[in-house]
Parts: structure tokens; C-alpha cells; sequence
């Protein structure tokens, strides 16, 4: 028997009048009827929150960021008197929002998030991807993203090497209704040309030597999941037409012959090359270029979004110490500065290896300064005293050429490694108490402002349990109010 599909409802104290019985038979139902929305179970497919007052509740707003994904249906009662324009603005304004009527009629499943100017991706969904969504251009990148989820129309990714496409693809995989199938990934450009049919659509027994028994072939591999086409710039011609074909046709057909097989994948390509170019010189169908560009995705360089790199810092400096079993480090704020202002042609791809060398490399501190950064500082200087320049990026389309990166500011000096956790003993003693409470604070006041205003996400920064982090909040005299959690990722 299949799983029905979970509808969880926030009645805001309201009466069900027994229709979550009703819907049963449609619906897995749980219901909320506090006075107050909960925040909904995670495997939930549908939330439906009753829509009575003028404004949405304040917790309800907060609990936007974790939610943001996921469909809402706002029940009105058949009775309630029609709300005025400016309630439906401010109840409209939560994101993938529809309206029905409370009634015997279950709501239907299969909604899907409303597209509108923001991105439907959750800032906890994001920070799991390995994205950050601050800047316009990963707005409408994360935006794009979730609309093709929806969908299996072709997807292809487009920009420098290292901006993130391969997580792009995978972010689609797993925010579609497909995620438990297969993800396939194909590096076209690392199979030989030779082999890359036989990779991609599989053999039949003696298609040519060494082929000893029937092979289904990436595509079969995928089948009802998504396969990810990496350098499809790169492929052959003869590759080429059987992918048109597998495009137009939705089957494939093995090596040697036998009858095509019919395949169900969503297909999404990447390339760091401009297609057009190809197609202009003959090298890559033009047919096949405009099946590809269905929803095309352009991903931008790290240095035209660096409003975002403190951000994916702290994120691969999270993941990177888990990854090493090292205790969470933190940056100075000293860092940021340095960070931001180098060009990274190597995206998104460099910073994180930076990060990693970083973390390995400065030993048991607890915080990474700018001398831990050394490395980035002194390539570029050489480059400027050489008369040279940094490391060229890979080839891209000329549209996806940025302005020159801002120049490398001088800033503060970088400070000394010393001693015991950056700090002396004085010669007149200290108060040892006072300082670790100094401390605690700095480095929670940091955490706070990393995942701004974020608690549970901040606590986790810290290794603590979120209980704990508010206590001591309250024993350091922080601020204990619950600040708005931000809706971006």
C-alpha cells in the first residue's frame, strides 16, 4: 500500500469540526491546534493554516525561513467574511501560498509553490546544498532552480568552473518529488571519446571487444531520477545525435543493436564553454544546443557576489573541520575583509580549498586570522610585482565576463600568531573568570551575527544544545529576545 502523502494542519485554535477525519482517506493528517502555528514536521507535503485576522501571526513570519518550500493552502471558513486587500497583501507576502475553503473537499495534492520574486528555497535547505542566496544573481539562480524542480524539462547550467553547477543539479534533484531516485552524474570530458556511448546509452553482448554481457548504460542507470551531464561541450558528434534522440524520442539505443528502451530522466547539462561558439564552428549541433537550453541557468563567478563569501566561509569552515574531526573554528573579523577583496578565479571551488588549507594548517587555534590567509595575499602581490596578473580563469562565453575585480586594499596588518589562544599572561595576573566570559560573548555575539540572529543554527556553530546557548545568553546578559529569522538563504 502506498504512503499517502502528509497534511499538516495549524487550526490557530480554531475548530476542525472533524474534517481532518474527512480528508483522511486522501491525506496522512496531523493537526495543530494550538493558539499558535508549529512549525511542521519535515516530511510534510502540504501545510494548511487557517486565515483568520488581518495579519499573519509573528511566528508564523519567522517560521518562513525554514519553510519557504513548501506549499501552504490558507483556509478560509465558508462563512468568513472576504478579507480586505491589504490583509491578502501581508497574508500573501509568506511566499508559496494558495486559498481555499475549509470544507468536506480535501484539498487536492500536488500543489506546488507559487513562483513569485523570491526564492523558494529555504535557508536551511540552501545551507545544506552548499549555497548561499544573498546576492540578486543567486536569487534568481536558486528561483530557477526550484521552478525546473518542479518539472523535468532540460536543464542546462552555465559559467565559470568551480561557480557551483554540479550543486545546482543536485539542489534540483533533491528539491523535486523524484529525490529518491537516482542522481547520475557523467563528466563528459574525462571519458574518451571512444567509450562515452557506451558510457552513456549501454551495449549489447559482443557490441565490440570485451563486451561480454549486456551493460544498461547511464541513461537506464537514471531512470526515473535525473542524470547530470557535465562538459557537454566536450562530446562528439556522433555522441551528440544519439543524445538529440534521447531527448526527442525519450529512449535509447544500446550498442549493437536490439530495440530502443524507453527512459523516464530528467536530463540537466553544465558547461563552462560557450555552446553558441560551438555551434558557430561547426563543433556542436544546433539542434541539440536548443534542447538543451530549456531552462537555461547562468551561474555567476564568486567575485560578482562577494557579499556572500563570509557566508560560504563560515559554511565550508563548519563542514570542513566535521570533515577532519576537528573542533568548530572561527574567523576573525579581520578575514572577511581580506576574502572579499581577492578575484578567486578558481569561484567558489578555490574558497573552499583555501578554507580547507586554512583549517588543517593552523593547528589547535580556535581562531583563523589573516595570516592564516597568507598564501591568497601573497599570490596576488607577487603577481603585482612581477608586472603579471593572478591565474587566468577557465574559458567562458563572453557574457559571462565580469568588471575587473576590485583592487587588493592594504587593510590592517596581519597580526602575530601567539601564545595560549592569542592572549599573554600579564605580568599583574588577570581575572581568568572574566576573561572566558569575555570570550564566551565574543565568540556568541560572532556566531549570532554568522547566521544572523539564527539561534539553533548559531548553537550548532558552537557545539551546544539550544537550551544551553539561551542560557547562557541570559547569564551574559545578551540580548534574549526572538529576532525575525531571515527568510533568505
Amino acid at each position: 500500500m502506498s504512503q499517502l502523502p502528509r497534511l499538516h494542519w495549524s487550526t490557530l485554535g480554531d475548530d476542525t469540526g472533524g474534517l481532518e477525519h474527512r480528508w483522511a482517506g486522501l491525506w496522512d493528517v496531523t493537526v495543530d491546534r494550538g493558539a499558535s502555528p508549529a512549525l511542521p514536521p519535515k516530511d510534510t507535503d502540504l501545510w494548511v493554516v487557517n486565515a483568520r485576522g488581518a495579519w499573519p501571526p509573528p511566528e508564523m513570519i519567522r517560521m518562513m525561513a525554514e519553510v519557504a518550500a513548501l506549499p501552504i493552502l490558507l483556509g478560509l471558513k465558508a462563512d468568513a467574511p472576504p478579507m480586505d486587500p491589504k490583509a491578502l497583501t501581508e497574508w500573501g507576502a509568506l511566499g508559496s501560498v494558495r486559498w481555499g475553503i475549509l470544507g468536506p473537499e480535501p484539498p487536492m495534492p500536488g500543489l506546488r509553490p507559487r513562483s513569485g520574486n523570491t526564492t523558494q528555497l529555504s535557508a536551511s535547505q540552501a545551507l545544506a546544498f552548499g549555497l548561499i542566496g544573498t546576492s540578486p544573481a543567486m536569487q534568481e539562480v536558486l528561483a530557477r532552480a526550484r521552478a525546473a524542480s518542479a518539472t523535468r524539462a532540460t536543464v542546462l547550467l552555465l559559467g565559470e568552473s568551480g561557480t557551483g553547477k554540479e550543486v545546482i543539479a543536485r539542489a534540483i534533484h533533491r528539491m523535486s518529488a523524484d529525490a529518491a531516485e537516482p542522481f547520475v552524474a557523467v563528466h563528459c570530458g574525462a571519458i574518451p571519446e571512444n567509450l562515452l556511448e557506451s558510457e552513456l546509452f549501454g551495449y549489447n553482448k559482443g557490441a565490440f571487444t570485451d563486451a561480454r554481457k549486456d551493460t544498461p548504460g547511464k541513461f537506464r542507470e537514471a531512470q526515473g531520477g535525473t542524470i547530470f551531464l557535465d562538459e557537454v561541450g566536450t562530446m562528439p558528434l556522433g555522441a551528440q545525435v544519439r543524445l538529440l534522440r534521447v531527448l526527442q524520442e525519450r529512449e535509447v539505443q544500446p550498442l549493437g543493436g536490439g530495440a530502443p528502451v524507453k527512459v523516464d530522466v530528467r536530463v540537466v547539462t553544465a558547461s563552462n564553454v560557450d555552446l553558441w561558439s560551438k555551434v558557430q564552428d561547426g563543433s556542436f549541433r544546433e539542434d541539440l544546443f536548443y534542447r538543451l537550453e530549456v531552462v537555461p541557468i547562468l551561474m555567476p563567478p564568486l567575485r560578482t557576489r562577494i557579499e556572500e563569501i563570509p557566508f560560504l566561509a563560515q559554511h565550508f569552515l563548519n563542514r570542513k573541520a566535521r570533515e577532519h574531526g576537528l573542533y568548530p573554528k572561527a574567523l576573525h573579523p579581520s578575514v572577511d575583509p581580506l576574502l572579499m577583496a581577492l578575484p578567486w578565479p578558481g569561484n567558489v571551488r578555490q574558497l573552499e580549498n583555501a578554507i580547507e588549507r586554512a583549517i588543517v594548517l593552523s593547528g589547535t587555534r580556535p581562531v583563523l586570522t589573516r595570516e592564516d590567509f597568507a598564501f591568497l595575499a601573497e599570490r596576488l602581490g607577487l603577481a603585482e610585482r612581477t608586472g603579471g596578473s593572478p591565474p587566468a580563469p577557465n574559458v567562458v562565453p563572453a557574457a559571462f565576463v565580469p568588471p575587473p575585480p576590485p583592487a587588493f586594499p592594504a587593510g590592517p596588518p596581519i597580526p602575530s600568531p601567539t601564545p595560549a589562544f592569542g592572549l599573554d599572561l600579564p605580568a599583574e595576573g588577570l581575572d581568568l573568570n572574566q576573561v572566558v566570559s569575555d570570550m564566551e560573548k565574543t565568540l556568541m555575539l560572532q556566531s549570532l551575527a554568522i547566521t544572523r540572529g539564527n539561534k539553533k543554527r548559531a548553537a550548532d556553530l558552537l557545539g551546544l544544545k539550544r537550551t544551553t546557548f539561551l542560557e547562557k545568553m541570559k547569564r551574559l546578559d545578551l540580548e534574549d529576545g526572538e529576532p525575525a529569522e531571515s527568510a533568505e538563504a
